[in-house]
């Protein structure tokens, strides 16, 4: 059994990862660290654990751990790492922004992977530390990979993606509580989000001049979910735009090609993407769907875990959306 630490287990992605490895057939959770509910039951934060699990937080890690997950707020990362040392055998996946670009990958010495695995999987099995991409870079990258890879995004790219107030983070703000949220929409950071540094990286990984790329992510009035829509000229029909993201993905677990056009329900609490493409003149739709909080975050973790540890790739991770 692979044995797990998480740190920063009372916000929504570390509950979610909480949930995935309770349930997980191949791992035990170790510790739940906390610096404000040491003591206090996993239940007071996620209540929808009662009855599951009556673990408790802890103020303490146990450094022999075999992976500790880092569920902590942007730029936490690396000081609670020099606080804190663990066993040369632990692996390590961070969830937050903090080791995803190239420039920021080495730190304590240690090579941090970006854990898209459909884009790096053979690297990520023989990784012992993870940068988990983001919750947007995922849906998008997923989107457009295939594009890159056949050198087909030559021209600039468009995106607007909406996504759900737990994208905000657990803390309330001025945005994410419901008399604001409720019945509304609003964009925000347009064409300047976070996460376009590794969204770019990885696209000019696979086509070094690829068009320029401009992202209007928006704030839905729903909980969780990314729904992405992406457009850029395309000269080939969809039949082959099909055969593309076809071929790209014939190997991954949980990116799927709908042959009917998309919605965010059919991948709500799952780790799937779910992809549609639709070809309008000249001009190649792609849309992607995403949950947040796994495939973008938890559900993610999880699967670069498993392959981290030879583990089926899936183990864990087998949850049907709710579209009703």
């Amino acid at each position: 059994m692979i044995k797990a630490g998480i740190i920063g287990g009372s916000g929504y992605t570390g509950g979610e990862l909480i949930r995935i490895l309770l349930n997980h057939p191949q791992a035990d959770i170790d510790f739940v660290f906390s610096t404000t509910r040491a003591g206090k039951k996993l239940t007071t934060a996620h209540p929808d654990l009662l009855g599951t699990t009556e673990m408790e937080f802890t103020g303490k890690v146990n450094s022999d751990v075999d992976v500790v997950f880092l569920c902590l707020g942007h730029g936490n990362s690396g000081r609670f790492l020099e606080e804190h040392q663990f066993s040369s055998d632990t692996k390590i996946v961070d969830l937050s922004n903090e080791f995803r670009l190239e420039g920021d990958s080495v730190f304590q010495g240690n090579q941090y992977i970006y854990g898209l695995p459909e884009l790096k999987k053979s690297e990520i099995e023989k990784a012992n530390f993870i940068a988990n991409p983001g919750c947007f870079a995922t849906a998008i990258q997923l989107a457009l990979l295939p594009l890159a890879k056949a050198g087909k995004l030559s021209n600039d790219v468009h995106v607007n993606a909406v996504t759900g107030s737990t994208g905000a983070g657990v803390s309330p703000s001025a945005t994410s509580h419901f008399s604001w949220r409720n019945n509304n929409i609003s964009w925000y950071k347009p064409f300047t989000h976070q996460h376009l540094g590794e969204i770019n990286e990885s696209l000019h990984s696979l086509q070094k001049n690829s068009g320029e790329l401009f992202f209007l992510p928006n704030r839905g009035n729903f909980t969780r979910g990314i729904l992405a829509t992406a457009y850029t000229k395309f000269d080939g029909s969809i039949e082959e735009a099909i055969a593309l993201y076809e071929d790209f993905y014939a190997d991954a677990l949980f990116t799927q090609i709908a042959e009917e056009p998309i919605n965010l329900k059919q991948v709500v609490n799952t780790n799937q993407c779910h992809i549609h493409l639709h070809k309008h003149n000249d001009t190649l739709l792609v849309t992607s769907a995403i949950d947040n909080l796994l495939k973008g975050a938890s559900g993610q973790a999880v699967q670069n875990m498993n392959l981290m540890f030879g583990q089926e790739e899936g183990a864990g991770l087998n949850l049907k959306a709710g579209v009703f």
